[in-house]
């Protein structure tokens, strides 16, 4: 019986996981400082923004369906669009900021179509998380030139949810790839990151599309981009993973409403770190975003 072109969200972790010992072992003495408590001058703050934002870009968590939000970004880019604050969780957390610092829509994509889970994984023997993303906010920082968030040339906000109570907090100071890191920090998957004696992770399980974040730092216009799956087009043999789809699509709902303007682009239930499955999945921002060019005008000029 032929193989799925692509592979479930599930088994991708855990590949991308074990493409990352090789790594790890090859790099001794390199361990995780995701346990350390980051709190010099420097550690990432949710402050007050210097600026009331009208137009907010808002990029929705989903793992490597997070590609999709570069399609978007070069569609936008044609467009001559640009908002006055992007709000990020996890994958688009990550896209946002690169575009936050100022970095061209086809280096975004560049980017995005050569990196590989192992370049961002780190082995922390002892933790109740064997892996942690501190190689994520290396690699974010070593494109930023190391500019934290308030520098950068578009307001960035990166949602993460604090463990201590389940509220999602937006970082909009200090350092940005730890930042991004602690957004994209999986629970059960990925450690989590101190920062200033709280722990924070991934907002997934609690704001997967942080649009209500946006508005509460002010933003009067939305557009949202919703990475998740499309489960009412899920095939029969993904039967395993509707428990999980529909609780992503009750946590995304509330906030896929508030927005002004939601895309929410198909490229197929299943997903890969595959160039085929990135360009699949940019494109389809792409042509999404390309599609709704009347609305995104309107929002930006209203």
């Amino acid at each position: 019986m032929p193989q799925p072109e692509t592979t479930p969200a599930r088994e991708l972790v855990r590949r991308a996981l074990l493409l990352g010992v090789g790594t790890a072992m090859l790099l001794p003495g390199c361990a995780s400082d995701a346990g350390l408590d980051h709190d010099g001058a420097d550690a990432p703050l949710a402050a007050p923004l210097t600026t009331v934002p009208r137009v907010a870009w808002v990029f929705g968590s989903g793992g490597p369906r997070g590609f999709v939000h570069v399609g978007v970004l070069k569609a936008m880019a044609e467009l001559q669009l640009k908002p006055d604050v992007i709000v990020g969780a996890s994958a688009g957390a990550l896209v946002g900021t690169l575009f936050a610092a100022g970095i061209e829509a086809g280096a975004i994509e560049r980017l995005a179509l050569d990196l590989q889970p192992w370049q961002l994984l780190r082995w922390q023997p002892g933790g109740t998380q064997r892996w942690a993303a501190d190689g994520l906010a290396t690699w974010v920082n070593d494109r930023l030139d190391g500019r934290p968030l308030q520098a950068l040339p578009i307001t960035m906000v990166c949602a993460a949810q604090r463990l201590r109570d389940g509220a999602v907090i937006g970082f909009s100071r200090g350092n940005a790839g730890l930042a991004v890191q602690a957004s994209a920090a999986i629970e059960g998957q990925l450690a989590p990151l101190t920062i200033r004696r709280e722990r924070y992770a991934d907002a997934d399980q609690r704001m997967p599309l942080p649009v209500r974040l946006a508005h509460a730092l002010g933003a009067t216009q939305v557009l949202a981009v919703d990475a998740s799956a499309h489960e009412d087009r899920a095939p029969e043999r993904a039967s395993g993973y509707r428990d999980g789809d529909l609780r992503k699509r009750a946590l995304t709902r509330p906030d896929a409403q508030l927005a002004d303007v939601l895309l929410h682009p198909d490229f197929g239930y299943w997903v890969s770190l595959s160039r085929e499955f990135r360009e699949r999945a940019i494109a389809a921002g792409y042509q999404a975003t390309l599609a709704d060019a009347a609305r995104l005008r309107t929002l930006h000029t209203r």
